[in-house]
Order: C-alpha cells, then structure tokens, then sequence
C-alpha cells in the first residue's frame, strides 16, 4: 500500500522487483559468498559476550570487551572503504580476512586463559578493525553491476537505474537475514558445543566467505583515481552534510542491535532459560528481514526523508516499551514490532546516500553507516553490560531507548541536510527535472 504523496517528492515511477534484480549478469556469484562473510557483524557480538560472560562471569567485563571491538571496527572501516574505492576490493579483502581469522583465534585463546583485562582488550582491537566490509563492497557492486543510469534514462530520477533502491532493499533484507542466522548460530554453538565455538564460527567463515568473495573479480568496481577536494587533498565522503546526519542517525540503529543483544541474553539468564536469547534475537532480527522484503515491493509515494524520520520515531516508541516487559512472549512480539521500523530506516538511509554521495566515494559513504551502527553497537553493548550487572535485565532494555531517542531527536532538528540534492552538479540537474514545480519552495 502505497503512502501519501510528499510535496518534495518527484511523481512515483514503476520499479521492477527482485526477480528481475537477481538477473543481473554476475549477482549471484558476489552474492553468496558475500552472505557468508558477512557473518561477522551479527556473530562477533555476541559470540564475545557469551565467552567472555562464560570465562569472567561479568557481562561488564564481556561488554567492555565487545564494545573495544565495535569501536575499532567504526574507526577502520570507512578507512577500508577509502582503500577499497582507490585500490579495488580484493587489495582490502585478502589482507583483512587473514588478519581477522588471526585476531579472533588469539582473542579466544585469551579468554579461554583467563587472561587479563588489558590482554583481552590488546587483542579486541585488531578483530574489530579488520572485521571485512563485505556489506558496502556488496552494495559498490550492485551499483557497478546496474549502473548509475537506467535504460534510456528511466527510473527515480534521471539518470539512476530503477533497479538501485530495489537493491537498497534486497540488501538491507540479507543483512538482517544474517542477523537471524547468526545470533542464533552463536548462541546455539556457544551453548551446546563450547563457549568459544560462536567465536570459532564467525572467524572460520569470514575467512573462507572473504576470500570467495575476492575471488570474484568479474563483478568487481574497478578502482579509481582518488577524488580530490579543492586544496588537492583526497576528498572524504563524510564532508557532505548529509552523510554526517545519517551516521549520526545510524548510531541509534546500533543501539537497538547492541542493547537487544546484551539485554536479552540477561533477560533469558533472568528467566533460567539462556538457550532462548537465541530465539528471542532471531524473531526481532525476523522482523527486519520481513520489513526490509516489503520496503523493496513499494513504490513509495512519500519522500525517503520523511519515511526516515517515520521509522526512528515508531522505533523509539516501541523501544520506550521494552523494560517493563517480565515474560518471554510478549518480549518477542515486542522485538518483532521494533525490528519491522529498522530496516526501512536502513533502507532509507542507503537509499540517500546513492544520491548524496558521488559514486566515487560510495563505498566509503557507506562504510561510515555500517561503522556507525558498529560504533552504536559498542556503545550499547557496555552501557547494557553495565546496566544489566548493576540494576538487571529491565534496566539494559533502557538503552535502546535512549539511543534511538537521540538519533530521532538529530533526524529531525537536522531533517534539511538529507534532503538528496545539491551535493554534486548532477544531482541539482536530476532534482530539477524531476521536481514538477520547481518553484514551491521545498518544505520542512
């Protein structure tokens, strides 16, 4: 069902669906091992939480631990993206995959010596910062593969493929899918074989899902001349006003992954049920995934920045409900509702960045997103390991809340840099043809 038409939004075009997305010549030989090294960012988490819960006895320390390899990762990862877009994405993969498997088998060895807390956090660091992004180099692809412009021009705007946003979607719809399998592969391992075999998992995956993927090289963006700014230097993709604000916005998206995943194990701790936490994460990962299917199916009539700043709000609300919850069912239908208002802000916020950002730096523009809910995601994850040690379960479901209240609160104060215009020649041009009243002032 489509929404109402938005006085900043172009007339809707007819998109294509998935069927004839997944035609595109080469998808799937990047799309399948692609799935399986993207594994690391919904199996890392929470495979250090519970070992280290296991070895330490303390979701603190387990949070702590967790959240250094958030932070390196956030901090990397545009810097790969940046690599990536110059020197091409195998150059990153290979080292990268290598080093993480290393990292992460020297993390586990730590853990499981009870090794001190430095030691641990020594050996965080290189895990999170080599973590393979394998989901912005996915996404490089599908805009390499279609194009930036559509058969004869068509599509949402002049010039841009009408198969891109349903690649958005499809994209965010395998993301959250990962995020099914892998907490529940986690915690299943982690709980039946050994505390260290959600760990193990992640590691052995990224390596041979990373490597695959690099080995596909047919479907690869070619690497270019590095972008310079006006003084000659090599121009950022995090200048641009709009990519702050979503980076920004996507720290709250963070905190809901972050929070729910330390929440949740305390939760089913709580309830003398540990082996349920899977099952609780993996209907709210659901959720994203069933959400992010419909967003690719509709032809939206309403402007992205307005679906944007509806999604953070029914997420906050929802996430304002989770701490006075005391029984498993009606948690998981919470989890659900939450997990239907993320992926289309995820969505969303891909979908803006196509045109916010020159396709130049597009891989590192979305690096600084998935950073960004990596960068929440730590901070959620020590701030519910804390709460959950000190006040309980009830008392870590308040981070999401507070996370996805202040990203609302940024969306909304900062609403008029992510309106997709005016960052290159080109788009000004797209948004001129396509607006059929180029002289109503663009609303608020």
């Amino acid at each position: 069902m489509a929404s109402a038409v938005s006085s900043d939004t172009p007339p809707p075009v007819q998109r294509v669906g998935y069927r004839q997305l997944l035609r595109t010549p080469g998808a799937w030989t990047f799309l399948l091992p692609g799935f399986a090294a993207r594994q690391p960012f919904a199996m890392l988490t929470i495979s250090i939480v519970l070992l280290l819960r296991h070895t330490t006895g303390s979701y603190g320390v387990a949070g702590a631990v967790a959240a250094v390899t958030g932070v390196s990762m956030a901090l990397f990862a545009p810097q790969s993206g940046k690599l990536a877009d110059r020197h091409g994405q195998r150059a990153v993969l290979v080292p990268g995959v290598l080093l993480h498997a290393a990292a992460a088998a020297l993390l586990t060895a730590l853990a499981l010596a009870h090794a001190p807390l430095w030691a641990l956090i020594a050996a965080a660091v290189p895990t999170g910062a080599s973590v393979p992004q394998v989901g912005p180099m996915v996404r490089a692809r599908w805009a390499a593969a279609l194009g930036d412009g559509g058969p004869g021009g068509s599509g949402p705007r002049p010039g841009r493929h009408p198969l891109l946003a349903t690649a958005a979607a499809f994209e965010s719809v395998t993301d959250e899918f990962t995020f099914v399998i892998g907490p529940v592969l986690a915690t299943a391992s982690s709980t039946a074989v050994h505390p260290a075999s959600g760990l193990i998992a992640e590691a052995a995956l990224t390596l041979v899902g990373g490597l695959l993927f690099a080995a596909r090289r047919r479907t690869a963006p070619p690497p270019g001349p590095a972008r310079a700014d006006a003084r000659g230097r090599h121009a950022s993709a995090l200048p641009v006003p709009g990519v702050r604000v979503l980076a920004v916005a996507f720290l709250g998206i963070g905190s809901v992954f972050g929070g729910m995943q330390v929440a949740l194990t305390a939760f089913t701790q709580e309830q003398g049920q540990p082996g349920l936490n899977g099952v609780l994460y993996g209907v709210f990962a659901a959720g994203n995934m069933l959400a992010g299917v419909a967003c690719g199916t509709i032809a939206w009539r309403t402007s992205p920045r307005r679906r944007l700043l509806t999604a953070y709000a029914a997420l906050t609300l929802i996430c304002s409900t989770l701490w006075a919850v005391s029984a498993p069912l009606p948690l998981g239908g919470l989890g659900l509702l939450a997990g239907l208002c993320i992926a289309p802000a995820l969505i969303t916020g891909y979908t803006l960045v196509e045109a916010l950002v020159p396709a130049a730096s597009r891989t590192e523009a979305f690096t600084w997103l998935t950073g960004s809910v990596a960068l929440g995601q730590a901070a959620a994850v020590t701030a519910g390991g804390q709460m959950a040690d000190g006040f309980g379960a009830s008392a870590a479901f308040t981070v999401p809340l507070v996370g996805t209240a202040l990203a609302l609160l940024t969306v909304v104060s900062l609403r008029a840099h992510i309106a997709p215009r005016g960052t290159t020649t080109e788009i000004r041009q797209d948004q001129r043809t396509a607006d059929p009243h180029p002289r109503r002032p663009v609303s608020r």
